[in-house]
């Protein structure tokens, strides 16, 4: 089949930027275009040409100042505009292209992905989102959660539900006990940041209050273990230093933390790994109600245990003693006592990495993801 794949207007595809979304349709594509032609459609970036064929898949990129109104303009311009018939249309995240898709496209299959709430009313008018059901095929979602969501204001999409959970890089977030160039990785940046002996906790993503890294900051202050460092890795946006208000108030909070805490700024999304290969233990503190964050993906396939909320879709990801939920995420204190639980019994805490690189292996491969996606798109 030829099949048209449409990215968000926030990032770029391939990842360069960094971008759940866009690091899905890249852990896919390839494995996706060995059974179907696949043409990736994305928002334009200064270091990637208009168009592109790059490994048999073709990359069109449009204009969209991050915006979707113009990135809409666009994608509609270039479906009047080509001589493709495209047999299925699968749009990721933006159920608002859908209706101005299936006009151009009245012959095509439409599925949707969804990887946030998009379908929340406050974004999407409600007679919209009926319509929007009524003319996909299939509504993939990223996690229960996401799913849950969008019955409560359309029940009558069960029956095209599907969740479908992302996947992650086995080879690249690999434990350093089971990998040398995770061990030398880790060895590299500890060495770097004068962290050699340091029991490394972790936190990577987005730096905003509603992702919360400004509870862990002061959850340091409750550790009894001097031995402790706390790592903060990300900037306020994608490819983006810019001091926020925020970053700056986690950055003082740091300051003042008994113990280290080094914030690291923007990272590229390519050398993130690295920081997953060096840390202990890992945390993520959403305070909002995150669809499923794909960082507990890349902490398990680094053999790191975890501690996450109890908000969203983050508890489907808590199995066979990979991790531990936190059912206060604005309580610095919780966080406290079962890090210092973990710092206290590293050999157990290890053991639960273990458990979460192998549910990664078994559950959580591109190549599963790719097959469910398939089995979506070959369904008739």
């Amino acid at each position: 089949m030829n099949i048209l794949m449409i990215c968000t207007e926030k990032l770029p595809v391939p990842n360069i930027r960094g971008g759940a979304i866009q690091t899905y349709i890249c852990g896919v594509a390839s494995l996706l275009s060995k059974h179907h032609r696949i043409t990736i459609i994305g928002r334009t970036d200064p270091d990637l040409p208009l168009e592109e064929i790059s490994d048999g898949i073709r990359y069109i990129r449009i204009d969209s100042a991050g915006l979707l109104d113009v990135y809409s303009r666009g994608v509609i311009e270039y479906l009047e505009n080509t001589q493709e018939h495209y047999d299925i249309i699968h749009i990721f995240n933006r159920p608002r292209l859908v209706l101005p898709v299936r006009k151009t496209a009245p012959n095509s299959r439409i599925i949707l992905s969804m990887h946030n709430d998009m379908f929340n009313p406050a974004k999407l008018r409600r007679d919209e989102g009926h319509a929007v059901v009524e003319q996909v095929e299939r509504i993939i979602t990223i996690s229960n959660y996401i799913g849950s969501a969008l019955l409560d204001y359309f029940p009558q999409a069960s029956p095209k539900l599907r969740t479908i959970y992302s996947g992650v890089d086995l080879a690249r977030f690999a434990p350093w006990v089971e990998s040398s160039s995770a061990l030398e990785a880790r060895e590299s940046i500890r060495a770097e940041y004068n962290l050699s002996n340091k029991k490394i906790i972790l936190f990577v993503g987005r730096l905003s209050r509603n992702k919360g890294p400004h509870v862990l900051v002061r959850a340091m202050s409750e550790l009894r273990h001097s031995d402790a460092v706390l790592v903060v890795v990300g900037g306020a946006w994608f490819s983006d230093n810019t001091v926020s208000d925020y970053v700056a108030y986690v950055r003082a909070l740091a300051e003042r933390a008994p113990l280290p805490v080094i914030t690291t700024g923007y990272v590229q999304a390519h050398d993130v790994h690295r920081w997953f290969c060096a840390g202990d233990i890992f945390v993520c503190t959403s305070i909002w109600q995150e669809p499923l964050a794909r960082v507990h993906y890349e902490a398990m396939a680094a053999g790191l245990p975890f501690l996450t909320t109890a908000r969203g879709g983050n508890p489907e990801i808590v199995r066979n003693n990979n991790g531990i939920l936190i059912s206060d995420p604005e309580n610095p204190t919780e966080y406290a006592q079962n890090l210092n639980t973990m710092l206290s019994d590293m050999k157990q805490a290890r053991q639960m990495g273990v458990n979460g690189r192998r549910l990664a292996e078994q559950h959580f491969t591109w190549d599963r993801v790719a097959s469910d996606i398939l089995s979506v798109w070959e369904q008739r």
